[in-house]
């Protein structure tokens, strides 16, 4: 049996829908999915790690990186930077690894032109009630900031119809299965049990 190469999975969801918590419940099941980790200028929170949730980088570091060529794709959110690097993603993917990437409607648009292979995920908040009082819970932003959130919620939503996938994450248990149930169903695909299988498959048909 050979390793296949990778799948690229975009997941989108606005700030505070769960997507972290339910990637990493995804990630933490199963070790061959890897979770890209991004470059941005925004400040760490309370808990995170450099290396592991981002690098976090200076802003002249991040213009650099651009002018060179480094991101995948890139985007501002808040006034903050974000990209993904080129150079892991494509190795990761090499490696058979299925890799997420964590980015933004306007990420994904860009990634999806260059990588129309990739797959698509978008999760939703089951009300704007509950999506508010999740932000509320965080405890990591002011008010002000929590309105913008909330504001920058109702345009990112309206973008769930470019993705492939819609999950609700209402219930985080079923969310979780209904996302373990699209990777499941991709690395069944015929092409890539094939990719895996070839050995087989040539004895089996003779």
């Amino acid at each position: 049996m050979t390793h296949s190469t990778g799948t690229l999975y975009i997941i989108s969801a606005p700030s505070g829908a769960g997507k972290s918590s339910l990637v990493k419940a995804l990630t933490d099941a199963d070790q061959e999915i890897r979770v890209s980790v991004s470059h941005t200028t925004r400040a760490m929170r309370p808990g995170e790690v450099n290396g592991v949730n981002y690098h976090f980088v200076e802003r002249s570091e991040f213009v650099k990186m651009i002018e060179h060529g480094d991101f995948l794709e890139r985007a501002e959110v808040f006034g903050n930077l974000y990209g993904t690097s080129q150079s892991h993603l494509q190795q990761t993917l090499d490696e058979g690894h299925d890799l997420i990437l964590e980015i933004d409607w306007q990420g994904a648009e860009q990634v999806r032109k260059l990588m129309p292979q990739a797959r698509s995920i978008f999760i939703l908040p089951p009300s704007l009630e509950a999506l508010r009082q999740r932000l509320n819970n965080r405890g990591q932003d002011s008010d002000e900031i929590i309105e913008g959130r909330m504001r920058e919620a109702v345009s990112e939503m309206s973008h769930y119809v470019d993705y492939d996938y819609l999950i609700i994450n209402d219930d985080f248990a079923h969310a979780l299965r209904d996302l373990q149930a699209i990777f499941r169903a991709n690395q069944l695909h015929q092409k890539r049990q094939q990719q895996r299988h070839g050995k087989l498959l040539a004895e089996l048909l003779g």
